[in-house]
Parts: C-alpha cells; sequence; structure tokens
C-alpha cells in the first residue's frame, strides 16, 4: 500500500496553520523532521495527527516543552491516557496556583475602585487605628 505524503503546505493548510509554524515544531521537537523529496519537505498523514494533538495540548495551557515531554518524554508503551493523566495533574496545580493569584488580583482592585486617598502615597501608607 502507498504512504500518502503531504508538502509542508498541503499539511499546513490542513492543519489550519501556517508552513513556518511546521518548521518551528521540527526544530523543537514536536514534529519528527520529514522525509525530503528533490529537497522538500514530504510529511507522513499521521502528522496531521501530531498536529491535532500539539493544538490540544497547547488549548489545555501545556508549553512547548510539556508538550514535547507528553510526545516524546514516555516510554513508547505508556498508554495515552496515562501520558495525560501525568501531565494534566501537574498542569492543573499550576492552573489553580494562577487562579488564585488572579483571584488576589481581583480583590486587590475592587478594593483600589473604593480608594479615597487624595495622593498615592497615602495607598501605601500604613493605616492608623
Amino acid at each position: 500500500m502507498l504512504e500518502v505524503k503531504l508538502s509542508i503546505g498541503d499539511l499546513a493548510r490542513q492543519a489550519g496553520v501556517r508552513a513556518s509554524a511546521l518548521r518551528y515544531y521540527e526544530s523543537v521537537g514536536l514534529l519528527a523532521p520529514p522525509t525530503r523529496v528533490n529537497g522538500r519537505r514530504m510529511y507522513d498523514a499521521s502528522a496531521a495527527d501530531v498536529l491535532r494533538l500539539i493544538h490540544l495540548a497547547k488549548g489545555a495551557g501545556f508549553s512547548v516543552a510539556e508538550i514535547r515531554k507528553l510526545l516524546n518524554g514516555f516510554d513508547r508503551t505508556t498508554p495515552a491516557s496515562a501520558r495525560w493523566q501525568a501531565m494534566a495533574s501537574r498542569k492543573l496545580d499550576d492552573v489553580n496556583a494562577v487562579i488564585e493569584r488572579a483571584e488576589q488580583m481581583r480583590d486587590l482592585l475592587k478594593k483600589l475602585l473604593t480608594c479615597t486617598c487624595v495622593q498615592l502615597a497615602e495607598c501605601v501608607a500604613p493605616r492608623r487605628a
């Protein structure tokens, strides 16, 4: 059976990304380097699946390094579910910390909306009882 090969332009269009994104993903180890035919990149059809995984992981807030680990940092026999669970539990801790910080920022901003200080120095001066 003949393996379907896609040019960089075809794969980029299919995935809804720019060709430069594909070259970047190759350079950072997210996408395997394709075979070259007459100097042109020719990707296996499976590269589209990898790009969908990258898109999914980016949507969940994973960094390039984290996505690389998800794709290549586990034993080949590790099922996808175990990979996602390991990575998602760590990322969820990070997201909860960001949410906590954002809530603190929101509370402070709400407080600042009620500020009655005349000069900025008053805002940071210790309050006297």
